[in-house]
């Protein structure tokens, strides 16, 4: 029983612990006046493909200052890594940098190339896109209602402004 009692114990350590630096990120970003859009995230640099001490161009694109140079290669503060894929682009090595991380949805993406990553943020951008056009536009017939109307606008106040011409 007691030995149980230690387990519940380390576990719910673990668990707080866990939320501690999850909160201690969020109040890092928000001075750092950034958004942090993913509920979980890891960063994985291979250090054998790397060529950090040629380029370091992951350093200079990281928005965050979360990828740093140590002690002869590129390390990660993972409290401020935003998990948005500017190493990942500028690398000059596939696969060399993966990221995965969790949206708020619980959707996991995972990404190591440049190309992987742009057709991920390809697929949200036209995500994003048709859920603006759909809120805009909930169906082709209010579509049609909402085109009719501006059309009419215009023609009404086109002839408005010839009247007024040969009025004057």
């Amino acid at each position: 029983m007691k030995v149980e009692e230690e387990n519940l114990d380390i576990f719910r350590m673990l668990s707080e612990s866990a939320k501690r630096r999850k909160e201690e990120k969020t109040r890092l970003l928000e001075s750092l006046d950034l958004k942090n859009f993913f509920d979980e995230g890891n960063i994985i640099i291979n250090m054998r493909t790397c060529k950090g001490a040629e380029c370091k161009l992951c350093i200079k694109a990281c928005p965050t200052n979360a990828l740093y140079w140590g002690y002869g290669q590129v390390k990660v503060i993972e409290e401020l890594c935003l998990y948005c894929a500017a190493c990942v682009l500028n690398c000059i090595v596939s696969n060399c940098i993966t990221i995965s991380r969790k949206r708020t949805e619980k959707k996991t993406e995972k990404f190591g190339t440049p190309r992987e990553a742009l057709m991920l943020l390809n697929s949200l951008s036209n995500t994003k896109r048709a859920r603006i056009i759909e809120k805009r536009f909930p169906s082709q017939k209010g579509y049609i209602e909402i085109r009719i109307r501006e059309i009419l606008k215009r023609t009404i106040g086109n002839a408005k402004t010839e009247l007024a011409g040969e009025i004057f």
